[in-house]
């Protein structure tokens, strides 16, 4: 059965980092898309950050879904290709969120249950 589990969430203050790690098991990253969203109460779940699992050197850039991140949030994986990961520097009180990774395979979505991420001071 495929799991996303994902670790990092927490507490910092504005200007701050957190690295989000969400590990999949029981499906490979080859033919996958790899994606991190986040929801706020009342907001749909919005695409933060996605990238190719082949790991080709291909990263998808979906900048007009949210400027807000560009250049603070980078998306990678681990060579084992079991864990992929969101690194989130400089935040913001507005990247509050609960976070969420989601694998998309062959037309499949697959979550995590999300991880809270609070920014303030």
């Amino acid at each position: 059965q495929v799991q996303l589990v994902e670790s990092g969430g927490g507490l910092v203050q504005p200007g701050g980092s957190l690295r989000l790690s969400c590990k999949v098991s029981e499906i490979s990253f080859d033919l996958a898309i790899l994606s991190w969203y986040r929801q706020t109460p009342g907001k749909q779940r919005e695409l933060v950050a996605s990238m190719l699992g082949g790991g080709r050197g291909m990263r998808l850039d979906f900048a007009d879904s949210v400027d807000s991140v560009k250049g603070r949030f980078t998306i990678s994986m681990n060579n084992a290709k079991d864990t992929f990961y969101l690194q989130m520097d400089n935040l913001v009180p507005e990247d509050t969120a609960i976070y969420y990774c989601n694998l998309q395979e062959s037309g499949v979505n697959y979550w995590g249950p999300g991880t809270q991420v609070t920014v303030s001071a």
